[in-house]
C-alpha cells in the first residue's frame, strides 16, 4: 500500500513561509486520495502556521520535532520528553561566541519536544538575515563542521542541520526515521524532502526506507510537478 511521507520546510513550503496557495489547493486532492504523513523537525504550531490547519487535521499524522512528537486530529498522541545537558550546551556557546558570521539576532536555542534546535543567527532573523546566513553558510559549511564536531565530542547525542540556518540535536536515534516504527513491511513509502545529503536531516529516514522510493526535491515546485506528473 502506498503512503506518502513528506517533509514539510523547503517540500511543501519555502523554509519558515507559508504553503503556496495553488500547491495548498492541490495537495488538499492528494490527501484526500492517499494516506499522507508530514515529518518536520518544527513544532505543531509552527506547522499548522505554514501549512494551516486544514492540512494538519487532514493529513494521517504530523510528525513534529523530527518525530518526537505525533499528532492526529489536531490532537497530540505521543510525546518524548528530553533537555540537553550542561556540557554540550556550553560546547555550543563557544561555537555561538566563536562563529566568523557577523550578525546575531536572539534565540539561538530553541528547546522543542525531545529535540533542541542551535542556530548562530538566532531564530529572530528575519527574511534577508536568514538569507545572508544562508549564502555565507553555504560558502563556508559552518553547520556541518559544527553538526560533525558535536557528534565527535558527544557520542550519544545527535547533531544535523535543520531547516536554512538551524542545527537540529537530540538523542542519537531520535531523527526522522524513528517514525518508520509506525509502519510495516506491507507498506510502500513515498518520501519527499530537500534534505536527502547524507549531512542533511531527511537522510536518516531515506537511508532507512527499505520498501519505496525517495524523492529528493529542490523546493516545492519540484514536489508539485514530481505528484503530478508520477501519482495525481
Amino acid at each position: 500500500m502506498n503512503k506518502f511521507i513528506f517533509d514539510v520546510d523547503g517540500t511543501l513550503t519555502p523554509s519558515r513561509r507559508l504553503m503556496d496557495a495553488e500547491f495548498k489547493s492541490y495537495f488538499l486532492k492528494v490527501i484526500e486520495q492517499f494516506d499522507v504523513f508530514l515529518v518536520t523537525g518544527s513544532d505543531y504550531a509552527k506547522t499548522v502556521e505554514q501549512c494551516g490547519q486544514d492540512i494538519c487535521e487532514s493529513v494521517n499524522a504530523v510528525y513534529n520535532c523530527s518525530g518526537s512528537e505525533k499528532w492526529i486530529s489536531g490532537e497530540c498522541v505521543v510525546t518524548t520528553e528530553w533537555m540537553m545537558e550542561r556540557q554540550p550546551f556550553q560546547w555550543l556557546e563557544k561555537r555561538l561566541q566563536y562563529s566568523k558570521f557577523p550578525l546575531r539576532t536572539g534565540n539561538h536555542y530553541e528547546h522543542r519536544t525531545g529535540m533542541m534546535n542551535f542556530s548562530i543567527v538566532g531564530r529572530n532573523a528575519n527574511k534577508k538575515q536568514r538569507q545572508q546566513y544562508v549564502e555565507w553558510d553555504t560558502k563556508v559549511g559552518e553547520r556541518n563542521l559544527i553538526a560533525d564536531k558535536f557528534n565527535e565530542f558527544w557520542l550519544d547525542l545527535e547533531a544535523r542541520p535543520g531547516g536554512e540556518t538551524g542545527i537540529d540535536i537530540g538523542p542519537k536515534g531520535s531523527n526522522k526515521s524513528q517514525i518508520l516504527k509506525d509502519f510495516n513491511q506491507t507498506d510502500n513509502l513515498i518520501f519527499f524532502g530537500d534534505r536527502m545529503d547524507e549531512q542533511g536531516n531527511d537522510f536518516p529516514l531515506s537511508n532507512a526506507i527499505v520498501h519505496g522510493v525517495n524523492h529528493h526535491v529542490s523546493d516545492w515546485q519540484d514536489t508539485m510537478k514530481i505528484l503530478q506528473e508520477n501519482y495525481l
